[in-house]
């Protein structure tokens, strides 16, 4: 058993490489993870976009210092290509995470697939791709087996996530997930797919051995 993914207390998603100011910071965390993970074996490290508005600086207080979707995927490729060099080299991949704006991470920036095609052509590396969130992108855009098959070669990671609620990924939510699984699976996709929903059952463990017997296609 491996870890498939690691991160950095730097590395954050309100926060993120969208912002020349904060990449000394995340670009340093990156490093140290691409280290960690070349000495470990591990295969990913996750990044994220940040969101298009500076944090409030109050409750009441508007938002400002908008970042806009074209100069998002610049700020960010110009980060990261400061790092794959090195991710190539210990033959680590970095994943930015595609996360929904609508119902968990409002003003999140990687919030739609093409956005995500678009920087990983910017960046241009095969150690750069998307963490495909299945249940963020089924609240943002649907289309999910459709997006995979279109554009499977830029993502390097996936989560799933019962819709609604992130629960268990059962016939309490509306998406066929033996189905997405074969989708994924006929794209020759040798990664990984993580577990990322929260269980709504006590037994946590019989909750993560069902979604697991449904993965297994």
């Amino acid at each position: 058993m491996i870890c498939s993914m690691t991160s950095h207390p730097d590395i954050r998603i309100e926060v993120g490489l969208n912002r020349k100011a904060n990449h000394e910071k995340i670009l340093n965390a990156l490093r140290e993870c691409i280290e960690a993970n070349a000495a470990a074996g591990y295969p990913n490290v996750i990044c994220f976009s940040g969101n298009r508005h500076l944090p409030r600086k109050g409750k009441e207080a508007p938002l400002e210092q908008m970042v806009t979707d074209a100069d998002g995927i610049k700020v960010c490729a110009e980060g990261l290509k400061q790092v794959m060099s090195l991710a190539e080299q210990k033959k680590v991949t970095i994943c930015m995470e595609l996360l929904n704006s609508k119902v968990n991470h409002p003003d999140y920036m990687c919030d739609h697939s093409d956005w995500g095609v678009e920087l990983v052509k910017a960046v241009g590396s095969e150690r750069f791709k998307l963490l495909y969130d299945i249940y963020h992108m089924q609240i943002m855009e649907g289309d999910v087996i459709a997006t995979i098959k279109k554009q499977h070669e830029y993502f390097g990671h996936y989560h799933t996530g019962g819709v609604p609620g992130r629960h268990e990924i059962d016939d309490t939510q509306e998406l066929n997930w033996p189905a997405i699984m074969k989708a994924i699976v006929a794209t020759g996709f040798k990664g990984y797919v993580a577990q990322e929903f929260i269980p709504a059952k006590k037994d946590m463990v019989a909750s993560l051995a069902a979604a697991v017997q449904v993965c297994d296609v």
